[in-house]
């Protein structure tokens, strides 16, 4: 069995690594605490807490979290539950672990794992996505892929840069869009 490293950056304009496969299991986990522990981190979460190494760009995601109603405006009630996913890659060993803010993926669920720098996102698929068989349609599909993922990352990207309410509601309601399954 292999598991993915911790990733640490992601910069505009990088390219996703696209993996797809079966969740073999769903934990509950406490995000501050498992963060950072061999494991990407998906979600808002994940762009928000990238993001910026100084306090004054920490403080300011918390706020965009928090604005956003996204994972850390649990963390600053005081809830940071958030869920792990174990998913198998389709066709191979390898095991990717994620922990996110999002919740709506189920255990053999078919997703797809989109990674840039140390943040990820879950999308779920139809389960021909991870049918062997489909493996050179899946292959051709590449493109469709990255785009989405690039869109996905866009989005998140808008999130963190939002400075009024209305940039924040637009960039929550897009990446709610682009990002869900």
């Amino acid at each position: 069995m292999v598991a993915s490293a911790p990733l640490l950056a992601q910069k505009s304009g990088q390219s996703a690594r696209i993996t797809t496969g079966i969740v073999e299991t769903v934990q509950p986990v406490e995000l501050q605490s498992e963060a950072g522990k061999g494991v990407v981190v998906g979600g808002a979460l994940g762009l928000l807490s990238a993001g910026g190494k100084s306090s004054s760009k920490k403080a300011r995601n918390t706020i965009v979290g928090a604005a956003a109603g996204g994972a850390l405006s649990a963390s600053a009630q005081g809830s940071r539950q958030g869920m792990r996913y174990t998913v198998r890659a389709t066709g191979s060993d390898t095991v990717i672990q994620v922990i996110t803010d999002q919740t709506e993926i189920r255990q053999g669920d078919c997703v797809v794992v989109e990674e840039v720098g140390d943040t990820a996102n879950l999308r779920r698929m139809a389960a021909t996505v991870c049918d062997q068989a489909s493996a050179t349609a899946v292959q051709q599909l590449q493109d469709s892929f990255q785009q989405e993922a690039t869109e996905c990352l866009n989005a998140k990207q808008q999130l963190v840069e939002a400075s009024t309410a209305e940039q924040l509601d637009l960039a929550r309601r897009k990446m709610e869009i682009l990002c869900a399954d």
